[in-house]
C-alpha cells in the first residue's frame, strides 16, 4: 500500500497551495483515485480463485497441486507460509466457517465474496 501511494504521488505530482509546494495527503489521493487499494483487490481475487480451484475437477493439474501433499522431510526452522495460510487468515477475519463445503457450491460462495468486498471497502 505504501508503494501504491508512492506511485500515485508521482503520477499526480505535488500541489501548489498559497505559493508553496506540498505533497498530496493520503485522503487527497483517495479522492482523486476513486478505486480500491491494491491489497483489497488482491484479497478479493484470492478468495475468488480459491472458490474456482476448489470446484475444479480432481483430475485437473491445478487441483492436484492445491490438494496435494509433499513427501519427504522438511528442513529445520519454522515452516514457510503457504498461499492457503494467507487465504484462511482472511476467511477467519471475515468469520467464514467450513469454507471448503461452501466453496463447492457457487451459489453459496458468491454471497461470501460480495460480503467480503463490502467489508474490505469499508465505510
Amino acid at each position: 500500500m505504501t508503494w501504491e501511494r508512492k506511485i500515485f504521488r508521482r503520477v499526480y505530482g505535488p500541489t501548489k497551495e498559497n505559493g508553496q509546494w506540498r505533497i498530496i495527503t493520503n485522503d487527497e489521493l483517495r479522492t482523486k483515485y476513486k478505486s480500491q487499494d491494491i491489497v483489497t483487490v488482491i484479497k478479493i481475487r484470492r478468495l475468488q480463485w480459491l472458490g474456482h480451484v476448489s470446484r475444479m475437477n480432481e483430475t485437473r493439474c491445478v487441483n492436484k497441486i492445491f490438494e496435494g501433499k509433499l513427501e519427504g522431510i522438511r528442513g529445520r526452522g519454522q515452516p514457510r507460509l503457504r498461499w492457503i495460510n494467507n487465504v484462511e487468515d482472511d476467511l477467519q477475519k471475515f468469520s467464514v466457517k467450513c469454507w471448503r463445503t461452501k466453496a463447492l457450491n457457487r451459489e453459496e460462495w458468491a454471497p461470501i465474496i460480495r460480503e467480503d468486498k463490502a467489508k474490505l471497502k469499508g465505510p
